[in-house]
């Protein structure tokens, strides 16, 4: 209990300070920026309900949050052309532009909060949560990813997005 309650905390602390950075340096929400790294990944943009599976988040989080980069003109919204009643949502140039100049920014924010670390003790921690998740992923059993409903925060799956994936 006492490594999950520490890996919270530092979790919650570095999630926080990325949070404030990002408000007080681009204006920014950590909703629209994870949402946009989604986008920077999918060349052929997203599927309103994908984008909703790739956040955890419900299709009316994943939509308030499409209408102000609308409106910021960081994406667009079309109906596919196979369906009518899909949406495909996708980066536009400033949109893309933006986002990496945000991105750069976050990775070098990530860089700063853990310089305390040495390069040993970084790959250390790496290997150990990667064993973590090889552990707990052997430990759950397969269903629907749980959705957070009338959430205001998207959670936490882009953050990742702007990374390579580390093994394991």
């Amino acid at each position: 209990m006492r490594a999950w309650l520490r890996l919270l905390t530092c979790t919650t602390l570095i999630e926080n300070e990325i949070r404030s950075r990002l408000r007080e340096q681009f204006d920014f929400t950590l909703p629209r920026f994870d949402l946009l790294a989604q986008l920077d990944k999918a060349e052929d943009g997203l599927v309103l309900g994908e984008a909703s599976k790739l956040l955890m988040v419900s299709a009316g989080n994943v939509t308030a949050v499409v209408e102000k980069l609308l409106a910021s003109g960081y994406i667009t919204r079309q109906p596919s052309p196979t369906d009518r009643r899909v949406q495909i949502i996708r980066l536009t140039h400033a949109g893309r532009a933006a986002f990496r100049t945000m991105a750069e920014a976050h990775n070098g924010w990530v860089e700063e909060l853990f310089g305390g670390l040495s390069d040993e003790e970084i790959a250390g921690l790496t290997g150990h949560l990667a064993q973590l998740k090889r552990s707990a992923q052997g430990r759950i059993e397969p269903r629907e990813p749980a959705r957070r409903h009338g959430s205001k925060d998207m959670g936490r799956g882009a953050r990742a997005a702007i990374r390579p994936k580390p093994p394991g």
